[in-house]
């Protein structure tokens, strides 16, 4: 009996793990909901232009993005100024996922891979197709779904 009350006190001490299990079924529901985000992060820019990424970018010093045709990283305010001149510049910009990998890692992040399509008129009413193998790092913030870090390259179409 004298071993059986400290047995359970020391259980009875020993903090909880509070971290949920990261099971098959929890994978299942950060790849629906980092989907999700991704397909409104397209219909956000369709509908408001390039400045509606911003509801998307993670504005974290973590942040980094390799855009089509750079050769480095760039921080959120590199990003940020460059979204802002070319949104003076386009007059409508259409995206949609032609592919799209998602592989949850935890509860919090996960990657994704997949080629974008679609087409940005500028203000002279000239087209440029988009073809662009696209992949990245997702992180959750309090806020939602983020684009943390990642990469973009030009496909030929």
């Amino acid at each position: 009996m004298r071993y059986l009350a400290i047995f359970l006190l020391l259980l009875a001490c020993q903090t909880p793990n509070s971290v949920p299990q990261f099971d098959a079924k929890a994978s299942e529901i950060v790849a629906q909901d980092t989907r999700e985000m991704l397909q409104d992060y397209h219909a956000a820019i369709d509908k408001g232009g390039l400045k509606a990424e911003f509801a998307y970018l993670d504005s974290s010093r973590q942040f980094f993005w390799v855009p089509p045709g750079y050769e480095s990283a760039l921080d959120f305010d590199s990003v940020k100024t460059i979204l802002l001149q070319n949104a003076k510049a386009m007059k409508q910009v259409t995206f949609k996922w032609e592919t799209l990998s998602i592989y949850p890692l935890s509860h919090e992040l996960a990657t994704f891979q997949g080629i974008v399509t679609g087409n940005m008129k500028d203000t002279s009413n000239t087209d440029f197709p988009v073809h662009i193998l696209e992949s990245g790092t997702l992180i959750k913030r309090p806020d939602g779904w983020k684009l943390l870090s990642g990469q973009s390259a030009n496909l030929n179409p």
